[in-house]
This record gives C-alpha cells, sequence and structure tokens, in this order.
C-alpha cells in the first residue's frame, strides 16, 4: 500500500545515518517488545506478513514520531485488539480487565530455543518453471494497492534487468490478507539510477530489488 512507511527512494527525509557499533537493542523496553511479537505471533492468528502489515496501517503523524520498535509495539497492541485477544482498554492499562480469562501461553519459555531455531521460512516447493530468466529486462508493474505489497513505490513503472532467481517464496501480497500463500519466483532486478532518479545520477549506480513474479512484466 502507498503511504509514509515507504520511505524508499522518498525525498526531504535526509541520509542514511550509520550508527557505529550499533547495539541490537539501544534499550531494554525494546528487547521485551521483540520477544513480545515472536511469543503472540507463536500463537498462529496472524502472520509476519499480517504483522508488518498492520504497522503499515498507522497514522502518518504517529510513523514519523515513533522509533523502530514503537512501531512494532503500536502494530502488536492492534493485531491484540483486532484478534479479540485483548480489549483497547486492557492494551491501555495494561492490566487485565476484572473477569476476563486467563489465556494459555502459546509459547513457554522451555520452548523458545527450538521454536527460534526452527524460524519461520518462506521458501516453497514448486513444479513450475520460472517465467523469467537472468539477463531478461523486466518491468515493474505500476500498482498501488489497497492493501500489503512488497513492490517499492520508487521502482514502480521502472525498467530494470534480471539478475538472478532466488527461487519459490511466499506471496506476501496475498499472505498478509490471510488469503493463502499462492507461492511465486522471485527475482533480484538490476534497476540503474538513472532510470530510478534521473541523468544527474552516476552511470554506474544500481539498486537491486527482490521482486515477485506477479510485481513484473517482461519487456
Amino acid at each position: 500500500m502507498n503511504g509514509v512507511h515507504d520511505l524508499g527512494g522518498m525525498h526531504g527525509m535526509g541520509s542514511v545515518q550509520p550508527e557505529r557499533d550499533e547495539p541490537v537493542f539501544h534499550h531494554r523496553w525494546e528487547g521485551r517488545v521483540f520477544a513480545l511479537v515472536r511469543a503472540m505471533g507463536a500463537l498462529g492468528r496472524w502472520n509476519i506478513d499480517a504483522s508488518r502489515h498492520q504497522r503499515e496501517l498507522i497514522a502518518a503523524a504517529d510513523q514519523l514520531r515513533m522509533s523502530y520498535y514503537e512501531r512494532w509495539l503500536e502494530g502488536l497492541s492492534q493485531l491484540l485488539v483486532r484478534h479479540g485477544l485483548a480489549s483497547a482498554a486492557e492494551v491501555a492499562s495494561g492490566r487485565a480487565l476484572p473477569g476476563a480469562a486467563a489465556g494459555t501461553p502459546a509459547l513457554r519459555a522451555a520452548q523458545v530455543p527450538a521454536f527460534i531455531a526452527r524460524g519461520s521460512p518462506a521458501a516453497r516447493e514448486s513444479g513450475r518453471p520460472p517465467r523469467l530468466r537472468p539477463g531478461q529486462r523486466v518491468r515493474a508493474r505500476n500498482l498501488h494497492p489497497a492493501g500489503h505489497t512488497r513492490l517499492p513505490r520508487y521502482v514502480r513503472g521502472k525498467s530494470g534487468v534480471v539478475d538472478r532467481v532466488h527461487g519459490v517464496f511466499v506471496f506476501p501480497d496475498t499472505h498478509a490478507h490471510l488469503r493463502g500463500e499462492d507461492p511465486q519466483h522471485v527475482y533480484s532486478v538490476r534497476f540503474e539510477a538513472r532510470e530510478l532518479w534521473g541523468d544527474d545520477h552516476v552511470a554506474a549506480d544500481a539498486v537491486y530489488v527482490d521482486l515477485w513474479e506477479d510485481h513484473l512484466d517482461a519487456e
């Protein structure tokens, strides 16, 4: 979907400022949020793409003022209410309402190492050959869906060249809305900087973007 969360290629936001020796978490509460998101995801009521889409739905003004893990916490809070796991009042107070049923933990401490090691692989098997091949010119479709998409705005309608075929993976654009996995081949596509942002960029510069078959047309 279009929104302020899709900052790639957007003007006026300044350059990326890498942090030297950046820690995994800047504050202890960030680690707790990370753990909460993983633990609640173990319930299986939503998936990683649905979780990402929920964060995309955060209002633009809040998106811009929030830190990374503040967005994670807000998205999780909204998912809890949306799926009936907590009320808005409970989220606001941080306490269960009197008489609320106690939930059964989906993930206990002893299960965490195996859960983390297993991960959430998105690769799938398919007997269908890739529609595109390395070296082939393609054009990213000019799509503007109301829901989740992994097709960034700055490449839509732009021409590039397939660099490699990664294999078959779950299609996030349907998975985020619980409409099935729809596995598709994924391609690394090379877009020249001048194609994306004009002739005043260095001719040798390029961006490689991983895109699914439904994002691309052969030229």
